[in-house]
């Protein structure tokens, strides 16, 4: 199973209103294999969406949907950078949810 997780930034707390990577399309291609990571696959798809508050007033949202390997082919082409939020997709990947490295750590040592 392949999804794609595209990150927008639907809260933008700037001067001018506007994120520096607006326009652009930041895609992350993550592959899951075998019967383990279809399931995760299929848990991490049933969300759709997740969404994180940086509490500046800035705020991310990823969508998440199923591609397949042409898509996601051409799309590892073209792939922007991930403007350095790849730790989002990580954190939806092990706990199902975008917390902070802060919080990952907590989660982790419970």
């Amino acid at each position: 199973m392949i999804l794609a997780f595209r990150l927008y930034m639907p809260g933008v707390n700037s001067w001018n209103g506007r994120w520096g990577g607006e326009g652009r399309d930041h895609v992350k291609v993550v592959t899951f294999r075998g019967k383990a990571g279809k399931a995760k696959g299929q848990q991490i798809l049933s969300h759709g969406s997740y969404h994180y508050d940086f509490g500046d007033g800035w705020r991310a949202r990823i969508d998440v949907e199923q591609i397949d390997s042409a898509q996601s082919a051409r799309l590892r082409r073209r792939e922007a950078s991930f403007c350095g939020y790849d730790w989002m997709v990580d954190s939806i990947v092990k706990f199902d949810k975008i917390l902070s490295t802060h919080q990952q750590k907590e989660q982790v040592a419970q």
